[in-house]
């Protein structure tokens, strides 16, 4: 398990700074295989894989989405979109609404069963994240976001590096 170690303002040359960054990296490895563990556990007991359990959250968080973004926002196909869509409505976790101004567009929207479920699982979780946050200031705070958000972006061009050329 990985320590957290005191800031100290280091040159970009320097052993300490070299030394933050590497703890840095193990650190966000560790959180980020955990954050697996813990989602598969949850998917588990809901019924679903965690591929389904991620869009799910991804739902959840835009109150309704279209194929399109869902796949956009997880490097997914349309194709496996379709496939995570159907299985979170066979579990009655989701359903798709057809717009009302243009029926051709179809979104997907959590049931009320999905939220009441899913959230018995990620309360605990979810205030155990808020009093760590707490702990933090303000830019300390935007800082971690920046880096998380910066974060995911890297991580979604390295799967589309992993996707075969077509």
């Amino acid at each position: 398990m990985i320590k957290a170690m005191p800031a100290k303002n280091q040159g970009p040359g320097s052993p300490r700074r070299a030394d933050l960054i590497a703890s840095l990296n193990r650190a966000v490895r560790e959180a980020t295989g955990l954050g697996v563990v813990f989602g598969e556990a949850v998917a588990a007991r809901l019924g679903i894989n965690s591929t389904d359990l991620e869009c799910l959250g991804l739902i959840a968080g835009a109150d309704r989405v279209t194929a399109g973004a869902l796949a956009a926002a997880t490097g997914l196909t349309t194709g496996a979109v379709t496939g995570v869509i159907d299985r979170l409505e066979k579990a009655k976790l989701a359903r798709r609404e057809r717009d009302a101004a243009d029926r051709r567009r179809v979104y997907v929207r959590l049931t009320g069963v999905a939220g009441a479920r899913a959230t018995a699982y990620y309360d605990s979780l979810g205030s155990a994240a808020d009093r760590l946050a707490a702990s933090y200031g303000t830019a300390e705070i935007a800082l971690l976001v920046d880096y998380f958000v910066r974060s995911r972006e890297l991580i979604l061009r390295e799967i589309g590096k992993l996707k075969p050329k077509r």
